[in-house]
């Protein structure tokens, strides 16, 4: 019966050049930058915003998505570890990265940003997550390369079953369900965008992108396994404690820009 799961031991390096590996996680990484690039690109030309700003918000977004997803892993799953050994924060090769510590990281950075470049918050954001919902799958199948987050035993025939971590029964294949979700949301942002041409109402992308993304995230952690020892005492993980606030936030964000909007027909 086990011969009809999906065996999965990729190799997760592509090739090396010297001592230095270059592996498919940090290839699909990458990727999201260039394919946010392109696509913010679109978006400026658009609106006609001047091409120095696209440069000016994708090093923006990249550095908070790096110190961000970085510094959350270290501090929400194993600080008294990198507590101690602060200087292993540094070692991002190691790897550990969160996506909740990536969303924090790209708000402030954000923030930042739109004070510099005087533009409003929320259009900032509701340009940047369209390419954050794209960069997301991408990650995920980095992961799924790596054989890495995958969820607990199934019977499911699409079950994978993780030779490279040791794995003899069919596991769910979590990074996939995951990675179509944030796909498909990118595919529903990206669609009201062009369809709107750009005049969207500031933080509507926003706020279906938080509630979107993070409840999708929420669901998905029920079949993931714990990815740090303290979570199997939980009867909900970091995941889902860290996602909860950022649906509610979503929430908010779309009842105060619709409010908004009726008051403003009223008057």
């Amino acid at each position: 019966m086990i011969e009809s799961f999906i065996h999965w031991s990729i190799n997760p390096v592509i090739f090396q050049l010297g001592n230095h590996e270059i592996r498919w996680y940090g290839l699909l990484f990458a990727g999201g930058f260039f394919f946010g690039y392109l696509i913010l690109g679109k978006f400026f030309k658009i609106e006609k915003i001047p091409e120095i700003l696209l440069d000016k918000i994708t090093l923006y977004t990249a550095v908070g998505t790096i110190l961000g997803a970085r510094l959350g892993h270290c501090l929400f799953y194993e600080p008294a570890y990198y507590l101690s050994n602060p200087l292993e924060i540094l070692m991002v090769w190691h790897g550990g990265l969160a996506s909740h510590g990536a969303a924090v990281g790209i708000l402030l950075a954000l923030w930042l940003f739109s004070r510099k470049v005087h533009k409003p918050f929320l259009w900032t954001m509701d340009r940047v997550v369209v390419v954050v919902a794209l960069a997301g799958f991408l990650i995920r199948m980095g992961n799924l390369m790596n054989s890495e987050i995958y969820g607990v035993e199934t019977s499911l025939p699409w079950g994978f079953i993780f030779e490279n971590r040791g794995e003899i029964v069919p596991k769910h294949p979590t990074q996939i369900y995951e990675g179509l979700s944030y796909l498909l949301i990118f595919v529903l942002l990206y669609w009201i965008y062009m369809k709107n041409k750009g005049k969207v109402l500031n933080g509507l992308l926003f706020g279906l992108f938080l509630i979107l993304v993070f409840s999708s995230r929420f669901i998905i952690e029920f079949i993931k396994e714990p990815q740090v020892g303290f979570e199997e005492s939980m009867s909900l993980n970091m995941g889902q404690l860290l996602s909860i606030p950022l649906v509610v936030a979503g929430f908010i964000i779309l009842f105060l820009i619709f409010r908004k909007r009726s008051l403003a027909g009223e008057s």
